[in-house]
């Protein structure tokens, strides 16, 4: 489904994040990106978002071609993607059912298939009796469980989570790993990006360990093994 081929990125300030990275995932696959600050995971992650394009390489995704893609097709292409960050990003000014919702106006569809889809991802996260509140009435988790409903609403491929446990107490964190490991069981290939140790190492998923733009480890059912 993902292919890096020969994935090279260098920076104006000369900063090479990326050095021939040679990885393909699988559709349906959950694979964790590791690594120390600034090994090179955003710039992977940013790539498949198309925010930036290699210096040398080609990247595919769910048969595109990313580097051919042009500018008036980026946004169609992101649809396809759903993204999950640290720090939740919800719109606070909007509910929980409105913030949802949202994502599913951008992309066009029609009410009849908003009213009938949103209802679904907040049970989907544990959270329909919430649907009228604002994110401010909500604790760290369920903001965390709202941004996972928004990414997954418009059935993406791909959902790439980006330090989605960073801002949750262990236990918490431990419940967002559920909903991931349960949305991925249904099909979507999940790229998370992480420092959470105990989640990596619990979880036994795929893992792509970058250092200095380089992938210098890649298993099928790996360990963190780095510092905490």
């Amino acid at each position: 489904m993902i292919e890096f081929k020969n994935v090279s990125k260098i920076y104006n300030n000369n900063v090479h994040a990326l050095k021939n990275v040679n990885v393909k995932i699988e559709r349906g696959e959950f694979v964790f990106l590791v690594g120390p600050s600034g090994a090179g995971k955003s710039t992977f992650i940013k790539m498949l978002l198309k925010e930036v394009d290699p210096t040398t390489g080609s990247i595919m995704n769910n048969g595109t071609d990313l580097s051919t893609l042009k500018r008036s097709q980026i946004p169609y292409y992101r649809r396809k993607v759903g993204m999950v960050f640290q720090d939740f990003r919800l719109i606070p000014n909007l509910s929980v059912y409105e913030n949802v919702a949202f994502a599913m106006r951008v992309v066009g569809a029609s009410a009849r298939e908003i009213r009938k889809r949103v209802p679904t991802v907040l049970s989907l996260v544990g959270l329909s009796d919430k649907y009228k509140v604002f994110p401010h009435e909500l604790s760290g988790g369920e903001q965390q469980r709202i941004s996972l409903a928004r990414a997954i609403v418009n059935n993406p491929s791909l959902l790439i989570a980006d330090e989605p446990t960073g801002n949750l107490d262990p236990e918490t964190a431990k419940e967002i790993m559920a909903l991931l490991d349960d949305i991925n069981k249904a099909g979507t290939t999940i790229l998370m990006a992480t420092h959470a140790k105990d989640i990596v190492d619990m979880m036994k998923k795929r893992v792509l360990a970058v250092e200095k733009g380089v992938i210098v480890r890649d298993e099928k059912r790996g360990k963190y093994e780095y510092e905490v």
